[in-house]
């Protein structure tokens, strides 16, 4: 560039005589506008020529990195700049490495990389190390990354890195030198880089190879160890690596220094008790005296502390901790220093990111108003009301200080997919072809409605449903829900057939009585026709027809943090059906169910999630209790392993009356950028005529989730563990709108 620079300006002192520009052109220019182009030359028509501003513009043209070449002309006064532009480039490749589309895109962005960018031997050359550095970081070794470049015309090339992948270094052993209180078993979960087990492949087991860029924080995650089981004094210097390159295998060295272990001797918070006396703290806090120091007991200690005294207002507030010790006796005096700053209010509420939600939809579950006092439960409470409405993909709630005493939030949200569009069918024996549609979408115009259509069509079932909510009748605490169903369902007993036709609606009112709780009413009538033909003796079957008309209580909770993949919190429900409302059935249903969510990411860094549900029902016959009413237990959402329905009352039987199911889960990342995910998972069910416990089955296996762009699907690979004889059993079910 020097040189052209500097060839053009003798070019402009020999030739270039002092004249007036009368025109000014720029040739081959479309990296920036003629406007640009014009106000970095700084000279116009009518101008006198001046070499010295001419070599200036030239040089900021070159700053903008997108010329290799510029040649300038002086035709009696018209100026005409010849630019040659460096190419784009149009594709970029990526040759043995990574070969899924997302790992490609996360790789080329950390190497500073995209369609579009100016080629440049340089930015071409950094890309390259970043690359190296990508695969040093995966404890590859002695790696080779080439780049080839094909101009595909005079304006783009395409950018193909072709990567030899070295050898993978395999921790054979690690060494925790001075380690006597605490040992491998105790590091290995909270460490990067483990030794390989035996049989790597096997599930949990350590494949041993080295994760070079967590090294450098592996000593530090050990001593994090130390200090959660009580070793304040323990010292962890940084690792050593000695790699054997011909074998690529490498032992791994920590230097250890524990001290001794220290236990609470005492704890003492100093806060104005006018803000909040600490006699209400010392009761909840996680360290107890007498107890081994836990720094991670102590942090979620100050946060405590922190959450109750911002619950009064001082949104601001510092927490900070002292830990005395004494060396002789081993103990430790843990005393926290209250700093309350100023009481803050709510300026305003600020919504942003919803294209489609109405802000008073967002805005209800913000717990929090202009002019209120700040409170950090109302606070935290309100992020998981947002996510947990479903309608999000992803919301934060962002503190904005203002003044000393006022802030604003800011609620950013990005909407999520809320409507589901299903489509499936299939072929049996028994029922010919069946299809199933359903339309439902659970924020219909960004209002918050529920509105739902589905259709379920086979030989011998014909089922529709129209269905709408409103979980806050204008904003308010109150609830409401309506329904209109009509059903047809043909039956081949042993010994009659059966034609039932159900036209029904059912309508809810529910109340909120806190943020989580919410108790309510369903209100259900039907008018039900019953069509027996081919009876045979001594079974008795008349036709019949009559209403049936039920009222169901219910109390439910639910502090999720999320609708589609909850990480913590429970589900819970209760209700009891009595039937017999002014209309012919007489019986009473007891439902109740509980989940339970516990996300294992803080413990072990993993997204990992543990899953708990079971489900409780009990009939009761009052007087008058149809066919069909019976329990059933089986398929993907009571007992997998087993086909639905497949434990039920036979021809002529009893109803079942009594049923228990409850099902574990281990969810896994699959893979992240497409929501899927993978679980293993155990379920057990009971079911009876008169008990929970006349039969008894139990099933395992594995499950993919995808939450797709139509709703949620779960692919379900099961195998039944006790199966009797002549049971129904299934090894592969899908399900589709469902959750866990």
């Amino acid at each position: 560039m020097k040189k052209q620079i500097i060839a053009s300006s003798l070019l402009f002192s020999t030739l270039l005589l002092a004249q007036d520009i009368t025109d000014i052109q720029f040739l081959n220019l479309s990296k920036i506008s003629p406007d640009i182009a014009s106000e970095t030359l700084n000279m116009k028509v009518g101008d006198e020529l001046n070499t010295k501003k001419l070599n200036k513009a030239i040089k900021k043209f070159y700053r903008f990195g997108y010329f290799d070449n510029i040649t300038v002309q002086n035709n009696n006064g018209i100026l005409i700049f010849d630019f040659k532009e460096k190419p784009s480039i149009a594709q970029i490749d990526i040759v043995g490495y990574k070969t899924r589309q997302e790992d490609i895109n996360m790789l080329l962005s950390s190497m500073g990389l995209k369609k579009g960018n100016m080629y440049s031997k340089k930015r071409i050359a950094l890309a390259k190390e970043s690359l190296l550095n990508e695969l040093k970081k995966e404890g590859y070794i002695d790696s080779v990354v080439e780049a080839d470049i094909t101009n595909l015309n005079d304006n783009s090339v395409a950018v193909t890195f072709t990567v030899r992948k070295g050898d993978k270094i395999l921790i054979k052993k690690v060494n925790y030198n001075g380690a006597k209180q605490l040992d491998e078993d105790d590091f290995e979960p909270g460490t990067a880089n483990k030794e390989e087990d035996f049989i790597t492949w096997w599930f949990g087991q350590n494949d041993g190879e080295l994760k070079l860029d967590q090294l450098q924080y592996d000593h530090l995650r050990i001593k994090e160890i130390y200090l959660e089981n009580g070793y304040l004094d323990a010292k962890v210097k940084e690792p050593f690596l000695k790699v054997d390159f011909n074998s690529a295998n490498a032992n791994l060295d920590f230097f250890i220094d524990e001290g001794k272990q220290y236990r609470i001797n005492d704890i003492k918070i100093y806060v104005d008790e006018e803000i909040i006396d600490p006699k209400d703290i010392y009761p909840e806090l996680l360290l107890k005296k007498g107890k081994v120091f836990n720094v991670k007991r102590l942090r979620k200690d100050q946060k405590y502390i922190k959450t109750q005294v911002a619950n009064k207002g001082y949104a601001f507030a510092q927490i900070r901790y002292d830990i005395q010790k004494n060396t002789e006796n081993g103990t430790a005096d843990i005393v926290y220093n209250v700093l309350p700053g100023e009481k803050v209010y709510i300026h305003d509420v600020i919504i942003s990111g919803n294209s489609r939600t109405l802000d008073r939809v967002i805005r209800r579950n913000v717990f929090l108003a202009p002019q209120d006092l700040y409170n950090e439960t109302d606070y935290m409470d309100s992020l998981g009301a947002i996510q947990r409405s479903g309608f999000f993909e992803k919301s934060t709630i962002e503190k904005k200080r203002l003044t000393n005493n006022t802030m604003d939030l800011i609620v950013k949200v990005t909407e999520a997919q809320t409507g589901n569009l299903i489509v499936g069918g299939g072929y049996g024996s028994y029922d010919g072809l069946m299809i199933n549609a359903s339309v439902n979408d659970r924020n219909i115009f960004g209002s918050g409605l529920n509105l739902g259509i589905s259709i379920d069509w086979s030989k011998r079932q014909q089922d529709f449903t129209l269905s709408l909510s409103n979980p806050a009748i204008n904003d308010s605490e109150y609830s409401g829900s309506i329904a209109a169903y009509n059903e047809s369902q043909e039956i081949d007993y042993t010994d009659y057939n059966l034609d039932k036709q159900t036209l029904g609606m059912s309508i809810g009112i529910g109340k909120a009585i806190s943020r989580h709780a919410r108790v309510g009413a369903t209100y259900k009538l039907e008018s039900i026709e019953e069509v027996y033909s081919d009876v045979v003796a001594p079974t008795v079957k008349t036709n019949q027809d009559y209403i049936h008309s039920s009222i169901t209580p219910y109390i439910s909770f639910n502090n999720t943090d999320d609708y589609y993949l909850p990480r913590k919190g429970i589900i819970a429900r209760t209700s009891l059906e009595y039937a017999g409302v002014g209309g012919d059935t007489k019986y009473l249903k007891s439902s109740t169910s509980f989940k339970y969510f516990y996300g294992l990411e803080d413990l072990i860094e993993k997204d990992w999630i543990i899953r708990y549900r079971a489900d409780i029902n009990a009939l009761e016959d009052k007087g008058f209790l149809p066919e069909g009413s019976s329990l059933y237990m089986g398929g993907p959402k009571s007992l997998r392993g087993y086909k639905s329905y497949s434990f039920g009352p036979d021809d002529g039987e009893k109803p079942y009356t009594r049923s228990f199911t409850n099902a574990i889960e281990l969810s896994f990342p699959l893979i992240d950028s497409a929501k899927m995910r993978w679980a293993l998972f155990y379920d057990y069910g009971m079911i009876g005529e008169n008990s929970f416990s006349e039969i008894k089955r139990s099933g395992a296996g594995a499950l993919i989730s995808w939450q797709s762009p139509v709703g949620p699907i779960q692919f379900i690979f099961s195998q039944p563990l006790d199966d009797k004889p002549g049971d129904e059993t299934s090894s592969f079910e899908f399900n589709l709108g469902g959750k866990f």
